[in-house]
């Protein structure tokens, strides 16, 4: 007869390994990293953006702000850089991945548009970005509802402040650290609502573009700030305040494992 370990001998090296790597997956820093200015989202719901603002479009042409609002359609606004190493791609394949599962469709329904907070960025790179998310995106007639645009400092500020997105400048980095967020904006250039991330469900930009399209204002709600900073081209990392929410993830997955390994080892303990 030849006997065999019992099931809850066979698994322990599972679990003993499973323990062993939660710690390093969980770890994280007491100490968070120095910000070199304020960096927030406040919620300036309703207010107006300004529409008399001079920025640039993607073919170097001087441009409105306003000229993109008043036609019906609400907008969804966001800023990035466009020397952004990592964060910032993330954010908007969120972006386009969501939208691209929206029955929408990008300058029908709304428009979207995009602002560097860098006034050291070009037209020419907002030309590269505008060709690789639309062809990502992949609809006819998104080219003519989606907009990238550059500007002066003194453009970025002002619209940046009233839409109450604070970022700062790292000038050892050469970096921004910045929080991720998308606008919903109404029709005549009013903000609606903020979403959060840099993933998005594509129930919440519906309601959102609806509730935009009515001219509704939702009302303020708690966030997570995910920074945009601190990342380093050399060891392809960002400092520990925005590799948690990846170890979050990690440890959630772990807990999943661990839920599945007690299960089945109930389940064979009875047999």
């Amino acid at each position: 007869m030849i006997f065999s370990a019992p099931p809850r001998l066979r698994v322990k090296p599972v679990l003993l390994l499973l323990i062993a790597t939660l710690p390093l997956v969980a770890q994280n820093s007491k100490t968070p990293p120095t910000l070199p200015g304020p960096v927030a989202i406040k919620q300036n719901l309703n207010s107006q953006l300004p529409l008399d603002l001079m920025l640039r479009d993607e073919t170097g042409n001087v441009v409105r702000l306003g000229q993109y609002f008043n036609h019906g359609k609400p907008v969804l606004l966001n800023f990035m850089y466009y020397r952004c190493p990592m964060l910032c791609p993330m954010v908007m394949d969120g972006v386009t991945n969501a939208l691209t599962e929206l029955r929408f469709d990008i300058g029908k329904e709304f428009d979207v548009v995009t602002v560097s907070i860098d006034p050291r960025d070009t037209p020419e790179q907002a030309a590269m970005k505008k060709t690789q998310y639309v062809n990502r995106y992949g609809r006819f007639g998104a080219a003519n509802g989606w907009h990238f645009l550059t500007g002066p400092e003194s453009a970025i500020k002002r619209l940046t402040s009233i839409a109450g997105f604070q970022y700062a400048y790292d000038i050892k980095m050469d970096q921004f650290a910045h929080g991720a967020v998308l606008l919903a904006v109404t029709p005549q250039g009013r903000v609606s609502r903020y979403l959060y991330g840099f993933t998005y469900q594509p129930r919440d930009l519906r309601l959102a573009l609806v509730e935009a399209s009515a001219g509704k204002i939702g009302t303020a709600s708690d966030s997570i700030l995910l920074l945009c900073y601190h990342y380093d081209p050399a060891t392809g990392r960002y400092s520990r305040s925005a590799m948690n929410f990846v170890r979050a993830g990690g440890v959630a997955t772990m807990l999943g494992l661990f839920g599945f390994i007690f299960i089945m080892i109930r389940k064979e303990h009875t047999r």
